[in-house]
């Protein structure tokens, strides 16, 4: 199979190569009106149907590698070092994107993936999607360039065969590690499609906002990718990791959470350029950067300049991802001088208190936030770069400058829905911003008589402070939220006659991209509820013998019993506890230690009971080699459960922003009027 594979990735690199040199001559003679021995549309077609072949190509590739990690061949180096006999089957598959090689397969699977559904759609617009689809075509040729000739997954092993392999990382050998990479490939991959279409609708200087309609659906199914992977990687590491938490701020993270900020900006701007003309530079940028930066992340995993749990060795590819980099910035900037004109706005912001200008400043905090993370994650380049030593950057330097900037994101998720566009007046300001302001102040009081006092002992609690303003923040955004549900929903009620319920369920699809959006903001407001109980987090730790007790919050653990098992993949140390509330017993709980066979590494697994008021979470962390004693630490995280629920609401209020409104004709056919009302006021509930 590694003649085969490596026989596949040759022709797809080929076929690629095709693509991109037959469309960029086609759309030369197109735009020259030129002739050649064949004629344009021809050509264009042909790099098409090349382009579609690249698919197929690659899919070939893929499946040699899966199919020579399922059948133990361990002539190719790449299977030899991640996988082994007693591997599951299930990881077999994840043993495609467990090292540097395979998931850089994985990237140009992926890729053609999106290029296969982008190129067999292409009637909607012909000559735009001919100018994505080359330049799509040029990011494959990077990829498949360098699986060809620096980074094989298919590269045969030297010298003697092994009878068995390395093995998995222990740290990918759980199930959440099956789904985690492609849902953040997906992501990342994904927003190449915009960048493209972005890229060719500036090169043709393309009129209108067609291009923003049309990339519209690709960026939002990339963005919610991108945001299911991040909290999978999240929830494997609350999971796994058995350090009690969920995100560290570690490089690799961060190098997921920059294009998901840039990204988020993105997705918010559009809709000024499709409502008003506006932003059309900061779109393109926006697009273009989001774009580079999934190109860093991928650069930051596979060339070992940051230390990261989830990075791959030190990689001579860097220098690849550099030059591409680069070229890719060059041609950005190339084309926004030459096209720059045409992007000029049709219209400018005329008051601060409008919707026009939250859309400017929660771009503005977005990037501010990202370039934050951005100096955080690449300071230890810089400095080992000027120095000659790596100076590393903490947690406590992002929760200092990110927690802030996070609040002040929440609060304008609830302003911008309530100002209007152009200009907000006075009584506007006064209806609409009363409740979420008593909202907020409600909540301060309740979080304060609770008895949780951000200020004791003569000294301020930063992190109850943040928790007091995140959670009052929360309740105030959710109640502005909830009020344009309301709101919307009071009008279609009095234009139906149905209930309150089945108004706003009408109301939401008649405009399913404004009200599926609040429904993600919902869901933002809900994470960040369960981010905040951080602030209130208790652990302890204890070597227990048999029926020794350990305390923390309302629980009580005993310890009833210490035990092992084996098989063919790893050997288990766990330990059983009966956990105890108010002096009745309540569940048990079992933490495990794992060693893999193949490895010999070490694995936590980790015992969690949640409950929406927080989780009991347990590490067996092994055997105190003093003593032969075991060691176990307990923690009461609050609120985690929270996070989980939020993202679920993300992705649903997603799932309602990509299906088609109906309109109010549509509606009034199916829900017979009982009663109407002045059509400023339908006007108002139905379509804003």
């Amino acid at each position: 199979m590694a003649t085969f594979g490596s026989f596949a990735l040759l022709i797809a690199l080929v076929l690629a190569a095709y693509n991109l040199l037959a469309g960029a001559v086609a759309l030369r003679l197109l735009a020259t009106g030129q002739r050649a021995f064949i004629s344009p549309e021809r050509l264009a077609d042909t790099a098409r149907r090349a382009g579609i072949a690249v698919f197929v190509a690659v899919v070939a590739a893929a499946f040699a590698l899966v199919y020579s990690a399922f059948t133990n061949d361990f002539s190719i180096t790449y299977i030899t070092e991640h996988s082994n006999r007693a591997l599951p089957g299930a990881y077999k598959f994840a043993v495609m994107w467990s090292g540097q090689e395979g998931s850089l397969l994985l990237w140009a699977l992926m890729l053609a993936a999106y290029g296969f559904v982008l190129r067999l759609t292409h009637k909607m617009d012909v000559k735009l999607y001919a100018y994505a689809g080359t330049i799509m075509a040029a990011v494959q040729v990077f990829f498949l360039a360098i699986l060809n000739f620096a980074a094989s997954p298919f590269a045969l092993l030297k010298g003697q065969i092994p009878e068995d392999g390395n093995g998995l990382n222990p740290l990918l050998q759980y199930p959440e590690m099956v789904i985690h990479p492609p849902m953040l490939y997906l992501g990342y991959v994904g927003f190449c499609v915009p960048f493209c279409f972005a890229l060719g609708a500036l090169m043709m200087r393309y009129p209108g906002e067609k291009w923003i309609r049309i990339t519209r659906g690709w960026t939002m199914v990339a963005w919610l990718f991108l945001t299911c992977g991040i909290f999978l990687g999240m929830h494997w590491a609350y999971a796994v990791l058995g350090w009690g938490g969920y995100w560290g701020w570690d490089p690799v993270e961060n190098a997921s959470f920059m294009p998901w900020l840039t990204g988020t900006a993105f997705l918010h701007s559009v809709m000024m350029q499709e409502k008003k003309g506006m932003m059309k530079s900061w779109n393109v940028w926006l697009i273009f950067a989001t774009f580079l930066l999934t190109m860093l992340g991928t650069l930051l995993t596979r060339a070992g300049l940051v230390s990261s749990v989830h990075a791959f060795a030190q990689s001579s590819i860097g220098m690849w991802f550099y030059i591409f980099m680069l070229a890719t910035l060059c041609v950005c900037i190339f084309t926004y001088v030459l096209n720059r004109s045409h992007l000029q706005s049709d219209h400018h912001v005329e008051s601060l208190v409008s919707r026009e200008s939250s859309f400017l400043f929660n771009n503005l905090v977005l990037l501010v936030a990202c370039f934050v993370i951005l100096w955080g994650t690449l300071f230890p380049i810089l400095s080992e770069y000027v120095v000659g030593n790596k100076v590393t950057v903490g947690a406590p330097f992002y929760n200092t400058v990110a927690i802030p900037i996070g609040l002040f994101l929440l609060a304008l998720t609830g302003v911008g829905p309530l100002l209007a566009w152009r200009s907000t007046s006075l009584k506007s300001i006064r209806r609409n911003f009363v409740p979420p302001f008593i909202a907020f102040w409600a909540m301060v009081i309740v979080v304060l008589a609770a008895g949780d006092r951000p200020y004791h002992d003569g000294a301020w609690d930063s992190g109850q402070f943040y928790a007091l303003v995140a959670f009052s923040t929360a309740i105030s955004v959710l109640t502005a939220i909830l009020s344009e549900f309301l709101r919307g929903g009071g009008v279609i009620r009095k234009q139906t006659g149905k209930n309150l319920f089945a108004s706003i369920l009408l109301l939401t699809r008649r405009n399913t991209r404004r009200y599926g959006g609040y429904i993600i903001h919902i869901g933002v407001v809900v994470i960040v509820i369960g981010l905040a109980g951080q602030a209130f987090n208790r652990n302890e730790e204890k070597e227990l013998n048999l029926h020794d007790k350990i305390v923390v919050g309302p629980y009580t653990l005993e310890c009833i019993g210490f035990s092992d098992d084996s098989n063919a993949n790893y050997n288990s140390q766990f330990a059983l506890f009966d956990v105890y509330k108010g002096g009745k017993k309540q569940f048990q709980m079992s933490p495990e230690k794992r060693v893999y066979q193949a490895s010999q590494q070490p694995q936590t697994m980790v015992a969690i009971h949640s409950v929406p008021e927080w989780d009991l979470y347990v590490v067996y962390e092994g055997l105190n080699p003093g003593n032969g004693h075991p060691i176990v630490k307990a923690y009461l995280n609050p609120l985690v459960s929270w996070i989980w629920v939020g993202v679920l609401m993300i992705i649903g209020g997603t799932g309602i922003a990509l299906f088609p409104s109906i309109s109010p004709a549509t509606a009034s056919l199916r829900v017979p009027a009982t009663r109407t009302v002045p059509t400023e006021h339908a006007t108002d509930g139905g379509q804003r």
